[in-house]
C-alpha cells in the first residue's frame, strides 16, 4: 500500500454522520446478500443504458421485488444507467426513467447530458446522481453539476485524497467515491480497445476487458517475451518466470485508510464488481462494514484490524492498491507474476437451516466440499474455524464422504449456532 500523504490541517476532522456503504448488486440475489451484510444501499443495472450488458440485470418486476426487500431494510437502490450514448441508444429514454420512479428506485447514475436531461423531464422527483464515467476530477466541474441539479457526484477514479479534500471545501454537494475494486486502465473508463479488438462497445455496456488479456512485447520486431524464454534481456526487463499483464492494473482497496475517507467528507464509500460473485459481495460488504461501525464508536483510537484486510483477500482475484488516492500510480500498480495473496479460500455452502437441538445446519453446495476439510463459517454476526467431521444426504441421512453437486442440499454437524445465509468456506 501507498504512503499517506493528506493535509495536516484536515487531519482528524471529526465527522458525526456515517458515510453511505454503497455496494454492487449484479442480481436480485447479489442485492439481498449486500444488504444482509451491511450495505447501506446498492446499485443496479436495468435492461438498458448500463455499462454491464452481460450482469443478470433487472427486469422491471425483479427491481420492484429488490426495492421492497432493500426499503424494508432501510436500505437504498439505485439504478446505473451510465452508457455514452450514441443517436440509437436515445429512443425510450423517457419511458425508462419514469418507470424507475413509478417502481421506486431512490435514484440513478448517469453520465451522459441527453441521458439526464431525459431524466429531469420525465422524472423531475428522481434523484440523479452524476456517473463515474463523466471524468469529474475538479472542484469546479463538481461546482458545474450541482448547479445543473445534479445531488451526488460520482468522482473519477483519478482523483486524489488531496482533490477530494479540496473539492468538499469548496462545493457542498455529496461525493461518492469508489473505495474496492476492480480498476480501468484507460482515464475513467473511456476506452475503445474492446471496440477495436472484439467490436464490443466499452462505454455502451460491452467491455470485453481487453486490457486483462496477457500480451506479448515487441519492439522493432524484437520479441522480449522469447529474449526472456532464453534467458537474455528480456529476463532483466521482466523478471524471471513472472506472467506479464502489461495493461492489467492491480485492485483497489482502501480498507487499510478508510480514516482517511471518511475524515475527507466522502459521503459514499463505493465497491466496485456487479458482475463478481455473492461470496465477493458478502465478503467485502461485511469486512467495510465492520471498519465503518469500528471508526465511529472510538474516531480518537480507531485503529484498522489485520483481519479486516485478510477477510477481503478472502474474495481478491488480484493484488490491491490504493489506486490514485496518495499520488499517480506506477508500475508497482500494474499486474506482474501471480497476487501476492492468493486467494486462500473457495465459497462451498450457504446455510439455509440450522437445528440448535442437534447442532446440524442444512447447507446448498456452492463448491465441492469433503470430510476433513478447514472450514470456516461467516455471516453478519457470525464467524469461526472448523473441520467438516461428517456429512450427510440431506433427505435420507445417508453419510457421504464428500458435497459433490452443486445447488443440492447436504446437512452437516458445525461447532457453533449459524443463521440462515452464513455462508461456508473452504481452505484451498
Amino acid at each position: 500500500m501507498s504512503t499517506i500523504i493528506i493535509p495536516d490541517q484536515a487531519k482528524k476532522k471529526i465527522i458525526t454522520r456515517k458515510p453511505e456503504l454503497l455496494a454492487p448488486a449484479g442480481s436480485l440475489e447479489k442485492l439481498q446478500f449486500a444488504i444482509r451484510y451491511g450495505a447501506d444501499a446498492v446499485y443496479i443495472g436495468g435492461q438498458a443504458y448500463s455499462l454491464r450488458a452481460n450482469a443478470d440485470n433487472f427486469s422491471y418486476d425483479q427491481m420492484r421485488e429488490g426495492v421492497q426487500f432493500a426499503h424494508e431494510r432501510g436500505a437504498k437502490v439505485f439504478v446505473a444507467a451510465n452508457i455514452i450514448a450514441h443517436n440509437e441508444d436515445l429512443g425510450g429514454m423517457r419511458e425508462f426513467f419514469q418507470e424507475l420512479y413509478n417502481v421506486g428506485i431512490d435514484a440513478v447514475i448517469v453520465a451522459d447530458p441527453a441521458l439526464i436531461q431525459a431524466c429531469k423531464q420525465a422524472a423531475p422527483n428522481l434523484e440523479v446522481h452524476l456517473s463515474t464515467q463523466a471524468s469529474t476530477t475538479n472542484w469546479r466541474s463538481v461546482k458545474f453539476w450541482k448547479d445543473e441539479g445534479i445531488s451526488r457526484v460520482v468522482l473519477a477514479r483519478e482523483v486524489s485524497m488531496r482533490e477530494i479534500y479540496e473539492i468538499k471545501e469548496k462545493v457542498d454537494v455529496e461525493i461518492e467515491a469508489f473505495i474496492h475494486g476492480a480498476m480501468c486502465i484507460a482515464y475513467s473508463g473511456r476506452c475503445v480497445l474492446s471496440n477495436h479488438m472484439a467490436m464490443r462497445d466499452s462505454n455502451r455496456g460491452g467491455c470485453a476487458q481487453s486490457c486483462r488479456w496477457k500480451y506479448d512485447l515487441f519492439e522493432d520486431g524484437y520479441d522480449f517475451e522469447a529474449a526472456e524464454k532464453a534467458g537474455e534481456e528480456g529476463k532483466a526487463l521482466f523478471g524471471e518466470g513472472d506472467e506479464q499483464y502489461t495493461m492489467s492494473p492491480k485492485d483497489l482497496s482502501m480498507l487499510p485508510y478508510i480514516a482517511d475517507m471518511i475524515e475527507a467528507g466522502v459521503d459514499s464509500l463505493k465497491v466496485e464488481g456487479r458482475m463478481k460473485s455473492i461470496h465477493y459481495v458478502a465478503t467485502v460488504s461485511r469486512a467495510y462494514r465492520m471498519a465503518i461501525d469500528s471508526y465511529f464508536e472510538d474516531p480518537e483510537n480507531f485503529k484498522v484490524k489485520q483481519e479486516w484486510i485478510d477477510e477481503v483477500y478472502k474474495s481478491a482475484p488480484r493484488t490491491l492498491s490504493t489506486g490514485f488516492f496518495y499520488g499517480s500510480p506506477s508500475t508497482e500498480e500494474q499486474i506482474f507474476g501471480e497476487p501476492d495473496h492468493p486467494i486462500p479460500y473457495d465459497f462451498a455452502g450457504l446455510v439455509m437451516e440450522y437445528d440448535e437441538a442437534t447442532g446440524i445446519a442444512v447447507l446448498q453446495v456452492r463448491n465441492h466440499f469433503k470430510i476433513g476439510d478447514n472450514i470456516e463459517f461467516f455471516g453478519p454476526d457470525t464467524f469461526f474455524q472448523q473441520k467438516v467431521e461428517q456429512i450427510w444426504h440431506h433427505v435420507t441421512d445417508e453419510p457421504l464422504d464428500a458435497a459433490r453437486h452443486p445447488m443440492s442440499l447436504v446437512k452437516i454437524k458445525v461447532a457453533r449456532p449459524v443463521k440462515a445465509f452464513d455462508m461456508m468456506r473452504k481452505e484451498i
